[in-house]
């Protein structure tokens, strides 16, 4: 059986996102991007997990329309390190929340700040069953590779029970590949989304091939047991993550590693800090100059949100314009998701909506799009190369409409 599944999202209970964040939007919004399995995020959140527990059939069985859920959290340690931990249960997830809500306020936050570090996190994680590994590896702001070195550095003895990482929106396969410590792990590509609409949720995801739709399905594919495993990365050019380069976070200048340096860290502009890039990051942690992919590793598909390339096609400000939702609502009527549309549909099939739209969507599937890399906090655009001036107006406004923590 091959599914769909993002598996780093966040409830209406975390910081800085949408209300409309709830199990029946996200588990309708999910299903037409082509998504089977979603995880719930924020379970250790009292309130959120209620919900849950409410829309449950049982212990472990969560499902709205055609969209599985599987209990998930992340957790900050106290390195500002973000764990992403894959539960089996409801059960255990109460387990997990009376151990760790002893070391921090599991309410104020669907994301909980804990005082632990990652080994001790993942020793309680491993005693409730759970899956574990680090969020959005390689940025610059909560991630392992912005705390430590190395996975034994974070993990300690618990290093041998990691069996994931996230990649984050600023990196791909090619990247991660470069580190040799990395290649026995399974890389997820998540959405980490804070909102349920089309541009976020699911923007990024994983295919498995699972022997069946539930926790013990997902872990046999993470884990790789059984000839299960992932089967396809899906997701951004990390050059369109609001990190992939080194970059000022204020007026988002970047620069290379090295003038980074020379002026500490610092924009000679504005005095905004500078962060260092995912690519610059990668490059130091780099144990080979190519990647050099495990025979498990499955292929990276970049993708960009259907929404994103219809606004771009049709020269509008937004996604939520009534021409962009329109084209939006009639492909995925005709076609059934998003997955669909981008990836399988014969491009002469598409000819439903305007001619702009599909010539869009061919210049993806060409890989004949410009795409213009983020860095500080703002996300990468990219535009159609027949509406260049256009276009960059229009994405140049919309990509500083960012949050500092949406990955």
């Amino acid at each position: 059986m091959i599914i769909n599944a993002d598996l780093h999202i966040h409830s209406k209970y975390s910081m800085a996102t949408s209300k409309s964040m709830d199990l029946n939007t996200i588990g309708t919004e999910a299903s037409k991007k082509g998504i089977d399995v979603v995880g719930t995020g924020d379970c250790l959140h009292p309130m959120w997990l209620e919900e849950i527990k409410n829309a449950s059939t049982d212990d472990s069985t969560i499902k709205i329309e055609n969209t599985h859920f599987v209990l998930t959290t992340e957790v900050e340690d106290i390195n500002r390190v973000h764990h992403l931990l894959i539960l089996p249960s409801i059960s255990k997830a109460e387990e997990l929340a009376e151990r760790i809500g002893k070391q921090g306020n599991l309410t104020s936050d669907g994301r909980p700040s804990v005082k632990m570090d990652g080994c001790e996190i993942a020793e309680i994680g491993k005693d409730v069953e759970a899956l574990i590994g680090p969020s959005h590896a390689f940025t610059p702001w909560t991630a392992i590779y912005a705390a430590h070195d190395s996975l034994q550095n974070c993990y300690k003895d618990m290093t041998g029970y990691i069996s994931f990482l996230e990649l984050g929106l600023s990196a791909d396969t090619d990247y991660a590949d470069r580190i040799k410590e990395l290649h026995e792990l399974t890389f997820l590509t998540n959405s980490d989304a804070h909102s349920p609409w089309p541009n976020k949720l699911a923007r990024e995801f994983t295919q498995f091939s699972v022997p069946e739709i539930s926790f013990d399905g997902i872990k046999s594919a993470i884990l790789r047991k059984n000839k299960y495993g992932p089967t396809l990365n899906v997701g951004f050019y990390p050059e369109e993550g609001k990190y992939n380069q080194t970059a000022c976070t204020r007026c988002f200048q970047h620069f290379t590693l090295e003038s980074a340096k020379e002026n500490n860290w610092r924009c000679p502009e504005d005095r905004g800090q500078i962060k260092k890039g995912v690519y610059d990051r990668i490059n130091e942690l780099a144990d080979f100059d190519a990647p050099m992919h495990p025979s498990h590793r499955p292929d990276y598909i970049h993708l960009i949100p259907l929404s994103e390339i219809i606004m771009m096609a049709l020269g509008h400000s937004s996604i939520h314009t009534k021409g962009v939702q329109q084209a939006w609502n009639k492909l995925i009527t005709d076609f059934g998701s998003e997955v669909a549309v981008l990836l399988d549909t014969d491009i002469e099939r598409l000819k439903v909506v305007d001619e702009k739209i599909v010539n869009a969507i061919s210049a993806f599937r060409d890989g004949k799009l410009i795409i213009h890399a983020g860095g500080g906090g703002k996300y990468g655009w990219i535009e159609l190369p027949e509406k260049e001036k256009q276009v960059k107006a229009q994405n140049t406004e919309s990509s500083n409409q960012s949050r500092l923590f949406d990955y």
